[in-house]
């Protein structure tokens, strides 16, 4: 398991890079204010159906029955299940998606509200919200044959095959604004462009693991009507923080200009951490925990949850204390170039910090999510996600006048922790969370090891100021992140939480081997 963690991680990791260099050339080519705000909220409707389809619902419902069928009836059952739930799926969207290009401007009402103010806004993010739009299609049906390469534990092209969003959004930047009315119309052709791609490979690869996926005509068999009481009510269960996100992105609308453009890029860097780990351990843990409680193994089950947990908490603890100390230069660093200056990235720090208190609690309902889904119960967490969405809605409206546009970056925080908070009460009373004393210990170990990195690098920070050239800046910003990893590893090993000799010998062995 922790091998394909691993492995899901690197490729994520790799993709959150690329994506960090398309955000870039964002910034630096619109800025923050209408242009980007119509891109952006042109962008969150279908992205917000990426990650619901993608990392959620319908990974949550599909993977289990998927897996089941494959170890009980064989290849030939499965891939039939996938092939007709791939046919209901596209027709289902595609009508979905006509009804959008239709009635985009009565969407647009009702996800960016504040934009009626100003003409331009409403009727740019109108015509970019119809580019963009096909993309749900295309990447919800990307979602499915992920769902089946992960069902046979082919994790590394499901994905690698994300990295194509990135790809392809950054040449259409740099290659198809020439011939575009503006940068943003290049950007938003990018996303459904990359949605063809991202589709092709998956198809081909499950082509060549000798699982063609070619879609039969719909039709509503016991399983796929199985399959759909799972996932609806899984939508919000497993998408409470993108619907989250959704809310924050509706209240942004109503406050001043730009305020959604420096929301977005504070979440983008923390989305680094919470893609790298969330979907990492949510999308591996889910089929080992449905294969051990299909075997009767309890006790593997509650082994593997606790070191989900353990994993995911020593990487994401120490990268919300670097955030918290290092967001300004971070944000400056990154983004502070051409039209988005160093004032507007300081303004964008200050939602990053916000975003930052509640990243655990983001990855935490990842790898809680599965303990449900694999026992099918995708009930339970709706019924959670449902009082969290009205909770965070609640402090949104209470936030955004005293805070602007901070307010909903830290409803959505605090609005996560409650969510962990009420799924870990469920799983316990249901014996279905199990912490082990060792697991504790950990948890409270690497606590105090981010708390002490984190007061670390405060001091250093201090004491070694930030320099004004880019080049330095670069140097003194990579040179802090190496300290700040080094001395977390060295507080764990004192901690007795790792044993770094033994660390550098694996890692020894397998260069060697190499």
């Amino acid at each position: 398991m922790f091998r394909h963690f691993l492995t899901v991680g690197g490729w994520t990791m790799l993709s959150r890079i690329l994506g960090l260099v398309r955000d870039q050339l964002l910034a630096a080519f619109m800025g923050a204010g209408i242009m980007q705000d119509a891109y952006q909220v042109a962008f969150r409707l279908p992205n917000m159906f990426r990650r619901l389809f993608g990392e959620g619902a319908f990974n949550a419902a599909f993977v289990p029955l998927f897996s089941s069928i494959l170890t009980k009836e064989g290849e030939d059952e499965a891939r039939s299940f996938a092939r007709r739930a791939l046919g209901v799926m596209l027709v289902w969207l595609t009508f979905l998606c006509v009804l959008g290009e239709i009635f985009m401007p009565q969407v647009l009402r009702v996800i960016a509200p504040g934009f009626l103010q100003t003409g331009e806004r409403y009727a740019l993010g109108v015509s970019l919200s119809r580019i963009t739009f096909p993309y749900l299609v295309l990447i919800c049906a990307a979602a499915l044959v992920a769902g089946v390469l992960n069902g046979l534990h082919r994790f590394s092209m499901a994905a690698a095959a994300y990295l194509a969003f990135n790809v392809v959004g950054i040449a259409a930047i740099l290659f198809a604004s020439p011939f575009m009315p503006n940068v943003a119309y290049a950007a938003a052709w990018g996303v459904t462009a990359s949605g063809v791609v991202q589709l092709g490979l998956l198809l081909w690869s499950c082509q060549r693991a000798g699982f063609g996926l070619m879609p039969l005509w719909p039709q509503l068999t016991p399983r796929i009507r199985l399959l759909v009481r799972r996932m609806v009510p899984g939508l919000v269960g497993s998408g409470v923080g993108q619907i989250n996100l959704t809310i924050d992105t509706i209240i942004a609308t109503l406050l001043p200009s730009g305020s959604v453009s420096l929301m977005y890029f504070a979440d983008r860097i923390n989305q680094l951490p919470l893609g790298v780990l969330g979907a990492a351990a949510g999308t591996t843990l889910l089929p080992v925990l449905t294969r051990h409680l299909a075997a009767g193994e309890e006790d593997a089950a509650h082994s593997a949850q606790n070191r989900s947990i353990e994993y995911v908490l020593l990487l994401t603890l120490p990268a919300v204390a670097g955030i918290l100390v290092l967001a300004g230069p971070i944000m400056i660093v990154l983004f502070g170039h051409g039209s988005f200056t160093e004032y507007d990235a300081l303004l964008s720090a200050k939602a990053l910090r916000a975003y930052a208190i509640g990243l655990p609690a983001f990855v935490m309902v990842k790898v809680l999510s599965p303990a449900f889904f694999a026992r099918g119960d995708t009930r339970t967490p709706v019924y959670i996600g449902i009082a969290i969405l009205v909770f965070n809605f609640v402090l949104n409206l209470l936030f955004m006048k005293p805070l602007l546009y901070v307010g909903p970056p830290l409803a959505s925080s605090i609005a996560a922790f409650v969510n962990v908070a009420c799924l870990a009460v469920v799983l316990r009373q249901r014996s279905a969370l199990q912490l082990a004393s060792t697991t504790t210990r950990r948890v409270v170990l690497t606590v105090a090891a981010a708390l002490i990195m984190a007061v670390g690098l405060f001091g250093v920070e201090r004491l070694v100021g930030f320099p004004a050239s880019l080049l330095l800046r670069m140097l003194w910003l990579g040179s802090m992140i190496v300290f700040g990893a080094l001395l977390y590893g060295v507080i764990l090993h004192v901690l007795g939480v790792i044993d770094l000799a033994s660390v550098l010998a694996r890692i020894r062995r397998r260069v060697s081997k190499r």
